[in-house]
């Protein structure tokens, strides 16, 4: 009987009839009435699965989306162009510079002394004379970054010969205005116009009056702005008169166990009472006149916000507008439906009436109570935007500069430097070591307790937190043997112990991959026990080797609370030049600035974890490569 009468006579088979059973079902009946929940139970396993994938690669688009959306515009940095003159009377009024034979020494020498904030501030007098408030000038000052005056300083000590000329430079702006200029600050909309305007100045106001209802959109904002004030006046009414009443039903109970207190002969515990509703009656007093002055808030802004005519006031917890029109800047302070008054902010070109579309109207959203610039800053912002005297460029100060308290001025050439002498030496110590340990237990050591003792503390080392390698080192490099702390060296050799475990891991690992033939072999045509290892075997392991150990010089990377233990959380402005000078390293540094309230540390905390990601990255396609190259298979 061929095949297939077999499976003919297996699919006739009758299973036994029982009595409580239905007519007997043939075995392939059965299997195929099971196929179709084995075949859902299937689907629903592919399902699940896909969905993880899907979940998984969701929350690393998210991560990176976050980073990159945080973190892109700190590789970019705003400067003002200004004119720059470097006036001899104030820079050389002796002629010092001029003599030769002069070594950069002595020129930092002779500049030490100059002035160049003094500089930098008249080439701002000289871009808006008309800034003449001592209190303006404050603010207008605040617009350059206090790496200024250094800039100027180099300048001129790599060139004296500019010393009595006037220079177009850019100057570093402050971080305040450098975030205004990438959108973190406020957003800004520009409103057209369509009526005819005609300005009526008087010393520093001015009031303009359009032929069209161009200022509604204003007095609307205002509406809104008093209509939800009214709104939290009265919410606040609500919790006040709750509080009232409270106090008042408090103190009827008090007053009443102060009455049983007296009639049972408990002095003491009355005049406790008197004290605690002395205390209640404060209170109320001072509810009572806050809730009047809820109260008269409440009714002003509901009567203002449902007011059909007269003009509205402006405040500072409002949008700010202002009105672009002839060459000048009018802040709007007070608006009706076609005029407003307002305070000049920057003078005009003319007085001649402006049609619809030559002038318009600029919303910043974001109030000016709420912002750290100021409506005049934001004004001479605008002004130089227009003017095109201020402009972002590629940020290189990030990459060439050190810590900072200034976001503007802080880069991670210091972290970089340290995180690169920490791995070398991470590499240098850990490499050798993990792998002649993985060599020898694997090859060498005889197999008893003792070895197996070390192998299951290994494996145990690598399950250790950090910050235990942290306390360590810190007991044992730093406190004994008294190696400087917040040092490359120190740092590498904690790292050290924590990556040893991963690499022995890894190294054994790789040892077992090695077929025993290369071991025979090796041994037949007469190689030592050692040459046949060092000559054999570990070339064929290498690359699982270097996979292990790239891996865990990665994660050694990324480590910050090992190192935190040590010192490396010090502020180290200075760039590293050797293993034994105080330095930080890349994580550590975006746990400072991550720490700081500044706006601009928050892009460049992104930034940094951008190019600590690119490093990673990196070393993970390094020994994917390093396992292909070298790879044998058998």
């Amino acid at each position: 009987m061929n095949n297939t009468d077999d499976l003919t006579a297996q699919s006739n088979v009758v299973l036994p009839e029982t009595s409580n059973q239905s007519p007997p079902r043939r075995a392939i009946d059965i299997v195929d009435a099971s196929l179709k929940r084995r075949y859902a139970a299937e689907r629903r396993f592919r399902l699940f699965g896909l969905s993880a994938v899907i979940l998984g690669l969701s929350c690393v688009v998210v991560l990176f989306t976050s980073i990159i959306g945080q973190g892109y515009t700190a590789f970019q940095q705003t400067y003002i162009e200004l004119p720059v003159t470097f006036d001899v009377a104030m820079i050389d009024p002796n002629g010092r510079l001029k003599q030769s034979g002069l070594t950069s020494s002595d020129i930092n020498t002779i500049l030490a002394d100059v002035n160049f904030l003094k500089i930098a501030r008249q080439a701002l007098e000289k871009t808006f004379p008309y800034v003449e408030a001592r209190h303006q000038k404050r603010l207008l000052y605040s617009l350059l970054s206090s790496n200024a005056t250094q800039f100027l300083r180099d300048k001129v000590a790599a060139n004296p010969t500019i010393i009595g000329t006037t220079q177009t430079l850019k100057l570093l702006a402050d971080d305040d205005v450098d975030m205004f200029m990438k959108g973190r600050s406020t957003s800004i909309n520009t409103l057209m116009t369509h009526g005819q305007a005609t300005v009526i100045q008087s010393n520093q106001r001015a009031q303009i009056i359009s032929t069209g209802e161009d200022f509604v959109i204003i007095r609307k904002q205002v509406k809104t702005f008093l209509t939800t004030s009214a709104q939290q006046q009265e919410r606040a009414i609500t919790r006040i008169q709750t509080a009232l009443l409270d106090i008042e039903a408090e103190r009827t109970a008090r007053h009443q166990a102060q009455q049983n207190a007296l009639a049972a002969g408990q002095a003491e515990q009355a005049e406790r009472l008197i004290a605690n509703d002395a205390e209640l009656l404060a209170r109320h007093t001072r509810l009572s006149r806050d809730l009047l002055a809820a109260q008269t808030k409440a009714a002003d802004f509901r009567a203002r916000a449902e007011a059909t005519h007269g003009n509205e006031l402006l405040n500072s917890n409002m949008p700010s507008y202002f009105v672009n029109i002839n060459g000048g800047l009018v802040k709007v302070t007070e608006v009706k439906n076609n005029t407003i008054s307002g305070e000049i902010f920057a003078p005009f070109n003319s007085k001649v009436a402006a049609t619809g579309g030559e002038w318009n109207i600029i919303e910043f959203a974001q109030p000016e109570a709420d912002r750290r610039l100021k409506d005049n800053q934001v004004a001479w912002i605008w002004q130089l935007k227009q003017q095109e005297m201020i402009a972002k460029y590629f940020n290189t100060l990030f990459f060439i500069n050190s810590a900072s308290r200034e976001p503007e001025q802080a880069g991670i050439a210091g972290a970089l430097m340290g995180s690169m002498y920490t791995l070398l030496l991470t590499m240098l110590f850990s490499f050798p070591i993990g792998v002649g340990a993985a060599l020898y237990l694997e090859e060498f050591a005889p197999k008893n307790r003792w070895t197996d003792f070390i192998e299951v503390n290994i494996n145990n080392l690598a399950a250790v937190p950090s910050v235990v390698f942290g306390l360590l080192g810190l007991a044992v490099f730093i406190n004994f043997f008294g190696i400087p702390r917040s040092t490359p060296l120190v740092a590498a050799m904690v790292l050290t112990l924590m990556t040893l475990p991963i690499i022995i891991i890894a190294g054994r690992a790789a040892l077992k991959s090695v077929p025993p033939s290369i071991r025979e072999a090796a041994l037949g045509i007469g190689a030592s026990p050692l040459q046949t290892q060092l000559h054999h075997v570990l070339p064929l392991a290498m690359p699982g080797i270097l996979t292990g150990s790239i891996l865990g010089m990665a994660h050694a990377l990324g480590e910050t609370a090992p190192l935190l233990m040590i010192g490396m959380i010090a502020f180290i402005v200075d760039i590293p030049g050797g293993i034994t000078d105080p330095a930080t390293v890349l994580p550590v540094q975006i746990f400072l600035w991550a720490d700081s309230p500044e706006r601009g540390f928050v892009e460049r905390t992104s930034a940094a974890i951008l190019v600590l990601l690119l490093f990673l990255f990196l070393m993970n396609l390094t020994a994917v490569l390093l396992r292909r190259r070298f790879e044998r298979r058998w």
